[in-house]
């Protein structure tokens, strides 16, 4: 860390201890972080301090300068019992809880080092490092100190004290195994036969996390360490203990690598384009159920992105039943940007809505193997409000378009989003659109002839009627849309035109059945004009002859009369 960071803390439920979620050297991130988990419900309150070094002393001073929720909501509870207890052993370091916080409060040397928290524990080189860099150790260990003796009541030094004693008898650990030659060395020996060598020792899982560390250790970036695991995976011994001991050691370090996102852009080389990483991400847990969508859905296969090479080779593993710790790795790290504020596509509105919709449908049919149907559905109800804000809408609608196309995006945009909040906000956007005098004015005074936009309002009106919107908020836009029509007609005098025209009469009566059916202009005052003309041409004796001699005709003005009735 530098000399200025900041943390954030979470009080996880009324009365729970304040608990450190993330420190990061982004201000804007701390904050933003802060609201999401707010928002996400993951706890009743957050605060988030500003964390500057005093060269002096070597320890950080703590300022608040964020805290919303209920942050004085109840008084810690005093059941020792109900927290989380300290970690005691060396190998309680070695749990994913452990690791997990261990990469969070590390997570800038880490990524400097092109390593994992699994890396770092089975690693003799890299403590050594660790060890040498100064106060990074020192740091991380007053970050988790202060909030846990806050928690139980003790002083800070006793809780650094009781964690350095703990790093102490870990580093001692490790490096007395590595001089004594009992690490596995997995290139000379072989995975498989160190696998089946090591499955009755109680130390199986360190060991052959030291051996499988050590095999990674070479590779120079994210990408590489995941091909050098699968070799490793495909290396394993075939005996069911064996295998299920080698496949645990390689699953830890794959699972971290996976969840990160520098490691996953590396991997499937979308570093700057979360759609298309969350889509990849997607095909590679998906299994048959997503490509089969591929193959039938020609909006998903647009926004799928090929896998090659490693992310291949990955997703044939994902696709069985081994890694199920990646997989959930996977699915957290999906729906956690699902619930975030990126943008899927930064530079393209449209094409945002089109990789939203691919990855509902191919996450909805894979449901239950990534994620439950109802966490897959909060999630776009969540992403869909991102949709809803002005901004988005203003990038979405442009400058050039007509208020035709605006209008067909809204409406395309309406079909999206999840959400009854999210569809009557929808509605809205539409609303003031369809509202506006500049739509009145462009189809009242355009170049297209009176039937080309009665056509246009009739398909506006069945696009708004599909598009989701309950009842209440689609009707007036219809009604709207069919006002707008009489207003056409009656500058064109279309219908008293096609009433007086020279053309047959079975051909007159059609046009106005199309016209009195919604189906080539809008529902609403035209139709109803133009079924009052049709019945009073067919009414009229002297159609009698002509309409006799036309079967279909007869069948649309008995449609026309039932509907009248």
């Amino acid at each position: 860390m530098s000399q200025v960071h900041y943390e954030l803390f979470v009080r996880r439920k009324v009365g729970a201890q304040w608990t450190l979620e993330i420190a990061s050297e982004n201000r804007a991130h701390a904050l933003q972080t802060a609201e999401d988990v707010l928002e996400q419900g993951r706890a009743v309150a957050v605060r988030v301090s500003k964390e500057t070094l005093d060269t002096d002393t070597g320890e950080y001073k703590s300022i608040a300068i964020f805290t919303k929720g209920m942050v004085d909501g109840g008084k810690p509870k005093k059941d020792v019992e109900e927290r989380d207890p300290l970690c005691i052993q060396p190998a309680d370091l070695y749990t994913a809880h452990a690791r997990d916080r261990i990469g969070r409060l590390l997570e800038g040397w880490l990524a400097r080092h092109k390593a994992t928290p699994f890396e770092l524990l089975h690693r003799p080189d890299l403590v050594e490092q660790l060890e040498a860099s100064g106060t990074d150790l020192q740091h991380a260990l007053q970050k988790i100190a202060i909030p846990e003796a806050e928690a139980r009541g003790q002083s800070v030094h006793e809780i650094i004290r009781h964690f350095q004693g703990l790093v102490e008898r870990t580093v001692a650990n490790l490096m007395k195994a590595f001089k004594k030659g009992a690490l596995p060395d997995l290139d000379k020996e072989g995975f498989a036969k160190a696998a089946e060598r090591l499955v009755a020792d109680p130390d199986r899982h360190f060991l052959l996390g030291a051996g499988v560390a050590a095999s990674i250790a070479p590779a120079t970036s994210w990408s590489e360490k995941i091909a050098r695991l699968l070799d490793l995976a495909d290396a394993a011994p075939d005996d069911p203990r064996a295998r299920a001991a080698a496949l645990g050691a390689i699953e830890q370090p794959l699972a971290e690598i996976i969840g990160s996102r520098a490691g996953m852009a590396d991997l499937l080389e979308t570093k700057d384009d979360l759609g298309s990483t969350l889509a990849a991400m997607t095909r590679m847990t998906g299994g048959n159920a997503v490509e089969a969508l591929i193959r039938i859905e020609s909006g998903v296969r647009s926004c799928m992105p090929e896998l090659s090479g490693t992310a291949r080779r990955l997703s044939v593993w994902l696709a069985g039943d081994d890694f199920p710790t990646v997989r959930k790795a996977i699915a957290e790290r999906v729906l956690t940007e699902l619930n975030g504020v990126r943008r899927l596509k930064p530079q393209d509105a449209e094409a945002e809505i089109e990789f939203l919709r691919a990855l509902a449908m191919s996450l909805t049919a894979a449901a239950g193997r990534i994620l439950q149907a109802e966490d897959i559905q909060a999630a776009f109800t969540t992403r869909s409000k991102t949709l809803l804000n002005g901004d988005f809408i203003e990038a979405l609608l442009g400058r050039d378009r007509s208020a035709h196309e605006e209008i067909k995006m809204l409406i395309r945009l309406a079909e999206n989003v999840m959400g009854a909040v999210n569809k009557r906000n929808a509605g809205r956007w539409l609303n003031a659109n369809i509202s506006a005098m500049r739509f009145e004015k462009e189809l009242r005074q355009g170049p297209d002839s009176p039937v080309a936009k009665l056509s246009q309002l009739a398909g506006l009106q069945r696009s708004v009627t599909r598009s989701g919107l309950v009842r209440e908020d689609y009707e007036p836009l219809c009604a709207k849309l069919g006002d707008i029509g009489a207003l056409i007609e009656s500058d064109s005098r279309l219908l008293a035109m096609l009433v007086r025209a020279p053309a047959p009469l079975p051909h007159r009566l059609q046009l106005l059945a199309k016209l009195a059916m919604g189906e080539s202009g809008p529902t609403g005052p035209v139709a109803d004009k133009a079924r009052a003309e049709a019945l009073k041409l067919a009414r009229d004796p002297s159609s009698r002859e002509q309409l006799a001699g036309s079967p279909q005709t007869m069948d649309l003005i008995k449609t026309l009369v039932g509907k009248a009735a």
